[in-house]
């Protein structure tokens, strides 16, 4: 199918999980997917609660996704199933899925000439294996390659955060733990989320070259994709640093760099236990 140059949805995005994620994929297939990102109060009057996630953290953690083009937020709305109105977006294509779809929806775009293009559930099934995606903005020039591991459970803005700052010091690798080995290390209940799924979200996240699932045990599970990667970095944030990891680094010649738990300017400090029931 062609595509277009602004593909338009729109809503909350609160509590972001696969099936928006897999939806903005879907969308950016048409052309590139400008969100128009309901705020706080359009939110709370739309929906009749507000957000669980501010409006500005919402923003960042779409603006992350590699399949979005730009966010807009949108203030001025009266009704949920109308498309709101933006000066500065002139929609080519209107997307929304099989749940939000009303007849009065396809009326309202063709009151305004906007074509309307449903994406159905069957359209979101599964969670697509990427191979490695040069990371937007990289050089021509050959970068080192950095590696990070983790659960990943709950993927949230600090997690974003944390990509964008190890991918400024190369090609960024995420390894995700294997759903055996988050449970041995976790105890039950963990995780919520199953391996594929998580990896996918992770590999959503536009500063991510390639995200991979562990094969491995113990704290080091990642090691046979370490081996296969190659690296010239390992890094982690402050909660990831473990003696384990430090003598991998030290017999196999890595660098070993440890990040501070520090979130995006403005928002708030995010951690996926803590969002458990949340």
């Amino acid at each position: 199918m062609e595509q277009t140059e602004k593909v338009v949805v729109t809503g909350s995005f609160d509590d972001l999980m696969s099936r928006q994620t897999r939806f903005l994929e879907e969308a950016s297939r048409l052309g590139g997917v400008h969100v128009l990102l309901w705020s706080d109060d359009l939110a709370r009057s739309l929906e009749g609660k507000t957000p669980k996630f501010a409006q500005e953290e919402r923003a960042y953690l779409l603006q992350a996704i590699r399949y979005v083009r730009h966010v807009t937020l949108a203030r001025g709305q009266s009704e949920k199933e109308l498309l709101p109105q933006v000066d500065e977006i002139e929609p080519d294509v209107w997307v929304v899925d099989e749940m939000s779809d009303q007849p009065w929806m396809r009326a309202h775009c063709i009151s305004r000439g906007i074509p309307y293009r449903l994406l159905k559930d069957s359209d979101l099934g599964g969670f697509p294996v990427a191979g490695p995606i040069a990371p937007e903005g990289a050089g021509r020039s050959p970068r080192k390659k950095v590696v990070v591991t983790g659960c990943f459970d709950w993927l949230h803005s600090g997690h974003a955060r944390f990509f964008e700052e190890t991918s400024e010091l190369g090609d960024l690798y995420v390894i995700v733990g294997h759903d055996e080995n988050v449970s041995l290390l976790k105890g039950k209940g963990h995780p919520m989320f199953p391996q594929d799924e998580r990896r996918y979200m992770v590999q959503s996240i536009r500063y991510v070259t390639q995200a991979l699932i562990s094969t491995g045990h113990g704290w080091m599970d990642a090691a046979p994709e370490i081996d296969e990667i190659k690296p010239d970095i390992y890094a982690v944030n402050e909660d990831g640093d473990k003696p384990e990891k430090i003598e991998f680094c030290r017999e196999h010649g890595l660098e070993y760099v440890v990040l501070k738990r520090t979130p995006k300017e403005g928002l708030p400090k995010r951690e996926s236990t803590t969002l458990r029931g949340f």
